[in-house]
């Protein structure tokens, strides 16, 4: 009894836990109930874009896609599993630096009007064709003038690129220690995804800029074990705990493309394709 006592001490000390004591009536004894609600993650590539000052002039772009280009699946332990090892979503992520660029305190941005394309244009296309065959039937019905449609703006620039590498184990190590049957491990694994964008001239179809950024995806684990026998060698306690903590793909491919964005920023301002106005203090440095 007291080696299950100690037993089930151990596992709630682990966090959330559901415990079956073998032997017992098969009943679950829930000693901790764990939830977490939704945040909004603001990561300090996205903050960076925020606090950016406003372009002279708003470019118009237009994104159609952002595909995952690395063909990685997750990896896992003899089944094959073909769940990609990044987001799928990397138009929308995007879209959302885009639009936050140069947004500060306010919820709209300063830098970019994005354009649907896609997917999304299609369902835009109907919808306007529903709108202007309502707004013609009631004109008839009425006999009063209806206002037509705004034309839809084109992009001046098309931004393409994608997630273009995935490197998983590109370092790994650690360390561990024993003594008299009690002993710690920690280890560590590196791997990095990168992102390649371009912006593309819409009237001459050159490539008029182009950056690469890439970010580091760590993972670590700590573990600590209890091997030792008790009472003439005659009873074994053996615990194990540890925790292990994987850093979220999908924030790493947002923050790569984060970057990128502003990284294109500054490339597209060096070049003179675009003014970035800086505060009057910083003009000189």
């Amino acid at each position: 009894m007291k080696l299950v006592a100690i037993l089930a001490l151990a596992i709630l000390m682990t966090g959330c836990a559901s415990l079956t004591i073998p032997g017992d009536t098969g009943c679950n004894y829930d000693f901790i109930e764990c939830y977490e609600g939704p945040k909004q993650v603001e990561l300090p590539t996205y903050e960076k874009l925020r606090q950016l000052p406003p372009a002279e002039t708003m470019p118009i772009v237009a994104v159609y896609d952002f595909a995952d280009l690395t063909g990685q699946r997750k990896p896992k332990d003899n089944i094959a599993d073909f769940s990609t090892a990044v987001t799928q979503g990397g138009k929308d992520l995007l879209i959302d630096a885009l639009k936050a660029a140069g947004a500060g305190s306010d919820a709209k941005g300063t830098w970019f009007r994005v354009v649907e394309r896609g997917i999304g244009l299609d369902h835009l296309v109907r919808e306007r064709q529903i709108v202007r065959s309502t707004r013609e039937d009631y004109e008839k019905a009425t006999g009063e003038d209806q206002p037509g449609l705004q034309p839809m703006m084109f992009a001046g620039m098309i931004l393409e690129g994608g997630v273009v590498g995935y490197d998983s184990n590109i370092e790994t190590g650690g360390n561990g220690a024993r003594y008299l049957g009690v002993g710690t491990v920690n280890q560590y694994r590196r791997d990095s995804v990168t992102v390649s964008l371009r912006a593309v001239s819409t009237l001459t179809g050159e490539v008029i800029l182009n950056v690469q950024t890439s970010k580091t995806i760590l993972s670590t684990g700590i573990s600590g074990d209890v091997f030792r026998f008790f009472d003439m060698d005659t009873q074994l306690l053996e615990l194990e705990t540890g925790v292990t903590e994987n850093e979220s793909v999908t924030y790493a491919v947002r923050s790569a493309i984060e970057a990128a964005v502003l990284a294109l920023i500054e490339q597209g301002d060096e070049r003179g394709y675009w003014k970035i106005q800086y505060p009057e203090a910083l003009k000189g440095e």
